[in-house]
């Protein structure tokens, strides 16, 4: 488990693409620089989609995480 302490945690699960990157992209405008967005969902394209989506926005991908069929990012806000 992560020792990543989030400041919003976005819960995605049972949402398929695009809805994963469109709700982190919507939560993240709602935070600061610096702070950290916890995304769980259980669309396995979203393995591919949010390292994809910080590349092209610049937020950092810290750590992810794969348990009980969720996946788990955190990522930093530029």
């Amino acid at each position: 488990m992560a020792t990543i302490t989030p400041d919003k945690v976005l819960d995605a699960s049972g949402l398929n693409c695009p809805l994963p990157v469109l709700k982190t992209k919507k939560a993240l405008e709602e935070l600061q620089s610096g702070q950290i967005l916890e995304v769980i969902t259980t669309d396995p394209g979203a393995k591919a989609d949010i390292p994809a989506f910080c590349s092209r926005t610049g937020h950092e991908l810290l750590e992810t995480v794969e348990e009980g069929g969720k996946i788990i990012f955190y990522l930093r806000k530029k």
